[in-house]
Formats: C-alpha cells, structure tokens, sequence
C-alpha cells in the first residue's frame, strides 16, 4: 500500500511536497475424479471466457495454529480486499508494469489421450491456452519440443510434505525457464505433518523469482498412502491450508493457487478461499459439473496425455480465458 501525505508551507509561495512510500458421477469414467494424482484423467470446459478480473494483492493476518488450536476455533476464511490506491499512482504503476511485460508467444495445443473422453461441447480443444503438469513421472523432459507442442505453461512438482523434494524439480524450473514457458511450482499438502513445516520447506527449496507463475498448494485425499492415510475434520483441513497458505502468500507476494479434486473439495473447500485462485480437476465432464459456482483460473482435463517426442504420459490442462486474457492474467500475476 502506497500512502500520500501533503505538506504545506508558507514562505511566500506554497510548496507541495512529494508523495513519500512508506465425481458425484453416474459413469464409471467419472470415478477417476476421486484417483490419486498420478492417475488422473481430466474434462474440459466451455468456449474461452476471457478473465479481466482484477486479481490484486492483498496481505492478510498470520493463521497462527494447526491441529491443536483449530479444535478451540472457529474457522472461516473471510474475503480480502485490497487497501485503495489514489487513482495517479495506479495508473501509473499500471503503464509502468504493462510497457515492461513481454507477451509470451501462445502455441496451438497439439496433445494426445491414451484414454480419450469425449467432452461433447464443452471440449478442451476449444480453449486457447493449454499446458502441463509434471514431476519426476515424466522423467526426462524435452521443454523446448514440448513447447512448440502446445506447453505454454507449466506447474513444476516441487515438495511434498515437509522433507521430500521431487528429484527432478531442479532440472525441470531451469530447463523451463530456458525454453520461455511460464512456469510455478506446487507443493503436495501432508495431512500429517504440520502446515508451517510444509510451508517453510516449500520455501526453503522453490525460489522466489520474477516472472515464475503464483506458488500452487496441492489438496487432496491421499487415499494410497501407507504412512499418512489420515482425513483430518473439516475444521482442521481449513486451519491447516490457512497457515500454509498465508505463510507461502507472505514470502513470495502472490496469491497461491488451490489445486483440488471433487471428493476432496466436496468433503472441505465449497464456499471457502473464495478470494484465491482455484485450479480444478475434473476428468469426464466440465468443471462446472463438478464444482457449482466455483470460479476457477486453470482446469487439469486428462492425467493421460501424450506428446510426440515424450515417452510418458503427462497431465494436460488449460486456462480459463482467450489469448488476450492469458496475457493479462500473467501481467498481474507473475512479478
């Protein structure tokens, strides 16, 4: 927040100082929905809607208690808005940021299915920014090819929990970046471990960097997991996203992105951080179907794809928006 005060004074003349800063599913197609990440197969959504959406900033107060304090509490995640700037310094600050971005060449989507879902209507095809998900699954990756192929933009696996780093998160951000896709990192969310270690471990390993896209938290039922099979309450899910989240919020200045799944977003999340970026798996029908009124930036439409040059499968996704609205998006949102 920016604040501007006036200073007068009369010596013959008046002087003005300067600003000082201070899957509810009938087909068996749907039931992936509720699969672990690894095995996911998506749907899309309608024709493009273009985001104009002013996502700005806004800081909001430490969360500060986890399991514990969150059984004494009660949890609501309550809407944040930003502190009003005058008028001639945001538009300022606007011209300012909008001459020294440089738009992001957008190429065609040209992916494949191993396991193909006709979408109908509301087709992923029918969007104009896709791109993918990857972790160590995808092994060696070609960015440069796999750009051209339609990868124009990336979340990078980065942690899990608050002790594991994905072996290949290193080599993926900077190969990445060296191929000019837009890329960010997510962190997969223990529900065992306590939320500021996992925040702190995301932090001490992803870094924090200009033009990176928003950090991702990765929330879902982990239901093939031998060392932490636990689905804590309702209460103690929300407690434990908001110290992560504000934590991971504070240190990089963006809003992170919510990644989801239905069974998990049903059991937890309708109705909450509904000022926060949402990205949604869906994998046999339009997000829409799945989660009502949810608003929603990016939509994971099949954990089965292919593209030529690649030996594994890879997760592909879309924006929710036109070309225009892409670059817009990422004006506001990458620093």
């Amino acid at each position: 927040m920016i604040r501007t005060s006036m200073f007068k004074t009369i010596a013959a003349t008046l002087l003005l100082g300067t600003a000082l800063s201070g899957c509810n599913s009938t087909t068996a197609l749907e039931s992936m929905d509720s699969m672990p990440r690894s095995e996911m197969t998506t749907s899309s959504i309608s024709p493009a809607v273009e985001i104009d959406t002013d996502q700005s900033q806004a800081s909001s107060s430490e969360f500060a208690f986890d399991e514990g304090e969150a059984q004494n509490q009660s949890i609501q995640v309550a809407s944040l808005r930003p502190e009003p700037v005058s008028q001639s310094t945001s538009k300022k600050s606007k011209k300012t940021k909008a001459s020294s971005f440089a738009k992001p060449k957008i190429f065609k989507a040209n992916f494949s299915d191993r396991k193909p879902v006709d979408f109908g209507k509301a087709h992923p095809k029918h969007f104009a920014v896709h791109g993918v998900d990857v972790s160590r699954w995808q092994y060696d990756i070609d960015w440069k090819q796999l750009r051209t192929r339609g990868a124009n933009f990336a979340f990078i696996k980065a942690t899990d929990g608050g002790d594991h780093l994905d072996p290949m998160f290193k080599t993926n951000w900077e190969v990445a970046k060296a191929a000019g896709i837009p890329r960010g990192a997510y962190h997969f969310f223990y529900w065992c471990r306590v939320a500021e270690e996992q925040a702190d471990w995301f932090i001490r390993n992803v870094p924090k960097e200009k033009g990176a896209l928003p950090p991702v938290v990765d929330v879902e039922w982990n239901n093939h997991s031998k060392s932490c099979p636990k689905r804590p309450s309702r209460k103690v899910v929300l407690a434990k996203m908001k110290v992560f989240i504000d934590k991971v919020e504070k240190h990089y200045g963006q809003k992170p992105i919510i990644y989801t799944a239905p069974d998990f977003y049903e059991d937890n999340l309708q109705g909450q951080f509904k000022d926060y970026p949402f990205w949604l798996r869906s994998v046999a029908q339009h997000p829409k179907g799945r989660y009502p009124n949810r608003d929603w930036i990016f939509w994971q439409y099949s954990g089965t794809g292919l593209s030529k040059g690649h030996g594994t499968e890879i997760d592909l996704n879309v924006f929710n928006g036109s070309a225009n609205g892409w670059h817009k998006w990422l004006q506001r949102n990458i620093h």
